[in-house]
């Protein structure tokens, strides 16, 4: 009898892979709370401290940078990120030809991975 090998097929966004409704929402806010964690480490502040920086609760800092951000909107992110300093700059380009468009969320740099789309239309 024949080895069965199993294939995996994997889009780049595991929030697909794992079959969650709106996968790519989810992988920008993924990507938005990436970089809140990233803001929290870099300028060594407490939990506690972003906290009331950010006027959310220190359970739901905890919760958040954890992976744990279902009841946060993109918006919400993009208040945290303001209010601890960082400018949000949503950019809109027309694609060619009517094809769809996305969304990506990106980290400042101009050279930023734009192959990697956070949020489709």
């Amino acid at each position: 009898m024949m080895d069965e090998k199993l294939v995996a097929y994997r889009t780049g966004n595991v929030f697909a892979d794992l079959g969650l409704e709106n996968p790519e929402e989810e992988l920008a806010k993924a990507r938005i709370v990436a970089k809140i964690a990233s803001v929290i480490r870099e300028r060594n502040l407490t939990q506690a401290q972003a906290a009331s920086i950010t006027g959310i609760a220190q359970p739901k800092i905890s919760s958040m940078v954890r992976g744990h951000f279902e009841e946060f909107s993109s918006d919400r992110l993009y208040r945290v990120l303001n209010r601890l300093g960082v400018s949000v700059i949503l950019k809109f380009e027309e694609e060619p030809d009517w094809s769809p468009g996305r969304t990506l969320v990106a980290d400042g740099e101009e050279n930023s991975d734009e192959s990697a789309p956070a949020l489709a239309f």
